[in-house]
Parts: C-alpha cells; sequence; structure tokens
C-alpha cells in the first residue's frame, strides 16, 4: 500500500518505483564493495549476490533465469571451443536478447511507461559477448592485433564467480555503463591502476556528488519539459493543423526533452561506478596529478546538444555502448589494409538497432543515424578544404554542420521515441522527410564534389 502511494503521488507505477528505488539503491551498494572483507572471492561474491538480489527485488525471479541462459552458454563456449567463443556468443547471446524483446514487447513497455528486465538482459548481452571475444583474442599473434585487441584480449580464462561477478555487478547492471572484463578483474583484486601508489587513494566522493546533482538536475527538468511535449502529440490532429516550422520545432523539443530522461539514468549509473572505484581512470598529467573519473562516463550533455558535427555524436551520447560498438563491430569488419566506408557505418548501426529491439522506429532511426553521420562527413570533408585564409567560409561550414546536425538529430530520434512505423512515417512525412532528403543530397554532393585535400595537409601525407 506505501508504495502505490508512493507510486501514485510521482505519477509512475509501482514496478517502474521498484525499479527506481533498486536503480538509486546500486550506489550505496556499489559504495560497500568498497569494505568487503576476504579479498577478491569474497568481493566477486559480493557483485554476483547483490546484483542478482536488486534484480529480484526490481524485476521478480525471472530475471535472473534470463540473465543465466547468454551468461552460460557463452561461458561453455569458451570452456568447450575457444576458437569459434566469440562468434558463438555473439550470435546466441544477441539472438536470445532478442527473442526476450519480441516476447516483452520491451520497447512498448518502456514507452508507456512500464519496466521488464531486458534493459539489464542488454548490457549483459555487451558483457558476455566482450568477454568471449577478448578470450577469443587470446589465441591471436599479437602483431595482428589492434590496440584496444591487446589493452582487452584474456590469456586466461575467468574463473565461473569471476565471470558471474562481472555479469551482475549492480553498478552498471541496470543501465550500463559497459566496462572491460579485465578492467573489472584488475578493479576487484586491485591491480593494474587500482594498486596503491605514492599518489595515494583517489576519493571518489566529490565526482560521485557531481554525477548525483547532474542527475537531479535532469529528472527534474525532464518531469517540468515532459507534460508540454508528450509523444502522443504526433499522432493528434492538434499537430497536423501546425505550420511545418511548428511541427518540426516540435520535433526538436520532443527529443530534447526525452534524452533528459536518459541523462538522468546514466548520471545515477556513473555515480554508482564512480563510488565503487571502478570508475577511476588513472592521473592526469598536471603538477599536482588529478583523478580521471572517465570510465562511468556514459554521457557528455553539453556534448550532445552543442555537437559541431553528426560524428561527434556517437563519441559524447551513450558512450561505453558506441565504444563497445567500435570495438567489436565496427573495427572488425574493416578488412586489412582497407579504410572503413559507409557499408561498415550502416552495419554497425544496424547491430544498434537489433541490439535495442526489433521495432521499425528503431531500424529506421539507425538506418538515419548513418545517413546523418555520413552527410555530415561530406560537410566536413568540404570545409577541411577550404583554404585557411578564407576563415570565413570555413566558420560557415562549421555553422552549416552544427545546424544539420540540431535538424536531423531531433527529426531522426522520433523514430526511437515512437517505435512504429505508421507513427514514425507520419512524423517523417508531417516536415516532408526533410531529415532523410538532406543527407541523402549531401552524400550524393559529397561523391560528386570531391575536394583535394589542403595544402598543408597534402604535406603530411607526402
Amino acid at each position: 500500500m506505501e508504495l502505490e502511494s508512493m507510486a501514485s503521488s510521482i505519477g509512475v507505477s509501482v514496478p517502474v518505483l521498484k525499479f527506481l528505488l533498486c536503480f538509486v539503491a546500486t550506489i550505496p551498494v556499489s559504495f560497500f564493495h568498497r569494505f568487503v572483507p576476504g579479498g577478491p572471492t569474497a568481493r566477486h561474491l559480493y557483485a554476483a549476490l547483490t546484483g542478482a538480489l536488486l534484480s529480484y527485488i526490481s524485476f521478480g525471479f525471472s530475471s535472473n533465469l534470463h540473465f543465466l541462459v547468454p551468461m552460460l552458454i557463452s561461458y561453455t563456449a569458451m570452456v568447450v571451443y575457444r576458437k569459434r567463443c566469440g562468434l558463438i556468443s555473439f550470435v546466441t547471446a544477441m539472438g536470445y536478447l532478442i527473442g526476450c524483446h519480441v516476447y516483452y514487447m520491451s520497447g512498448d513497455a518502456w514507452k508507456e511507461g512500464g519496466i521488464d528486465a531486458t534493459g539489464s538482459l542488454m548490457v549483459i548481452t555487451l558483457k558476455v559477448i566482450s568477454c568471449a571475444i577478448n578470450y577469443n583474442d587470446g589465441l591471436l599473434k599479437e602483431e595482428d592485433l589492434r590496440e584496444s585487441q591487446k589493452k582487452n584480449r584474456l590469456l586466461k580464462l575467468p574463473s565461473l564467480i569471476e565471470y558471474i561477478g562481472y555479469c551482475l555487478c549492480c553498478g552498471s547492471h541496470f543501465a550500463g555503463p559497459v566496462y572491460e572484463v579485465k578492467d573489472y578483474l584488475d578493479w576487484t583484486e586491485r591491480k593494474g591502476i587500482w594498486t596503491k601508489s605514492e599518489k595515494g587513494t583517489p576519493s571518489p566522493f566529490l565526482p560521485t556528488l557531481k554525477a548525483i546533482l547532474q542527475a537531479g538536475f535532469c529528472m527534474g527538468l525532464y518531469l517540468y519539459l515532459v507534460p508540454s511535449h508528450p509523444l502522443s502529440r504526433f499522432s493528434e490532429p492538434i499537430y497536423q493543423e501546425w505550420g511545418f516550422v511548428k511541427r518540426l520545432s516540435y520535433q526538436y523539443m520532443a527529443g530534447f526533452t526525452a534524452r533528459w530522461k536518459y541523462y538522468f539514468i546514466w548520471s545515477i549509473s556513473e555515480a554508482s561506478i564512480i563510488i565503487s572505484g571502478l570508475g577511476f581512470s588513472g592521473w592526469t598529467e598536471s603538477s599536482p596529478p588529478k583523478a580521471k573519473w572517465d570510465r562511468a562516463k556514459n554521457v557528455d550533455v553539453l556534448g550532445v546538444e552543442f555537437a559541431k558535427s553528426s560524428v561527434e555524436l556517437p563519441l559524447v551520447w551513450n558512450i561505453q555502448v558506441s565504444t563497445w560498438l567500435r570495438h567489436y563491430v565496427y573495427d572488425r569488419l574493416v578488412q586489412k589494409g582497407k579504410k572503413p566506408g559507409f557499408v561498415q557505418l550502416l552495419a554497425t548501426q544496424t547491430v544498434s538497432a537489433v541490439w535495442h529491439g526489433l521495432y521499425p522506429g528503431y531500424m529506421i532511426f539507425f538506418v538515419q543515424s548513418a545517413l546523418m553521420i555520413a552527410g555530415s562527413r561530406a560537410i566536413y570533408r568540404w570545409q577541411q578544404a577550404v583554404p585557411p585564409k578564407m576563415a570565413i567560409v570555413k566558420k560557415l561550414f562549421m555553422l552549416m554542420n552544427f545546424a544539420y546536425t540540431l535538424l536531423v538529430l531531433n527529426y531522426s530520434c522520433v523514430g526511437f521515441m515512437v517505435l512504429s512505423l505508421h507513427e514514425t512515417l507520419a512524423a517523417y512525412g508531417s516536415v516532408y522527410y526533410i531529415g532523410t532528403i538532406i543527407p541523402v543530397v549531401l552524400i550524393l554532393l559529397g561523391n560528386i564534389i570531391t575536394p583535394k585535400p589542403s595544402k598543408s595537409k597534402a604535406r603530411k601525407e607526402q
């Protein structure tokens, strides 16, 4: 009864309230991880048990059973068939996740304010796949590996308790960020950058407080904006009565409003990872050196809202998943000695769409994202070809890329929010598909008008 009254007072369902309480509880739970006695094994057990317990409270017993399926299949593949364990893990874990997305219709549930365990399963899917691929990379010759592969490869199979602790560690269990198993093991065993040094132990309290305050601000702004910018407005008659500019403006405000919900979620996750110590990523070169906490950073709010080009967006939005997609999809689709192109970009965005769920809106959004980035690259190439003495022209290209990104991003993300094919196409059609036509035109022009590199760049290439 208390949960029901509390949920109704803030305008959410009881399941969503339980999730939010468990989600926020990851901060104190992660804090106490620092003080678990008994060495690394005890800390792995703590990570596994607290993650499983919070999942049980939030989603019910079946959630942990769902998590075990990809976890155990991937671990078995690493034990039995190391040579192909990465591929086996990718296919089975993604396949099971897609099945759960379809069964629970998770996208519709999230859009309507519901909650289920598929969000956590999405994070675990990326963890088990990266772990298996890194163990697979441990068989390859070092000279054949990229820098990221050398850094993250596993020469030895993690024990079962290490593996389960990594998968269920509650700090990232609900909404990310995704991190590498090697970093998790070093953190738990107090190795690498977590070894005690003359620089001392960095305090996580100030950056944790900063992340919590950011989360509070983001949620406050979201709650303020969302009543005025509901997604249902796209299917209301009044929306169709508006003029072109007002409809385009509403698409911007709807996307702008929705993003603050994600900023809140990732800020809480960031606070949880930082307070545990895992968010520590080394020291700056300054004097005196300052601690860096980039490992937990999943979004740069100002970087998203004021992105100078679409190419910057994967670097500032859902940062750790973007990094995962680069290391485990994009880079691995590029043949040695060749440069990546639109095909690799489109394939990566398709994997990202499928990972989110089999909704037309997701597929359209991520195809749109590939077009958006490719169009932005065309503008950037023209900008780079402008001679230094024509500074005004160069600045005009920069302004053009900024305006282009602002327009196409908020147009494209309507598909991500409404999900259905009919609503997505209706919203796009209401502004004459401007956010699709402009990127396609830029891509075509980019292939026709191929600017020569500036003299300074040409000298560097020589």
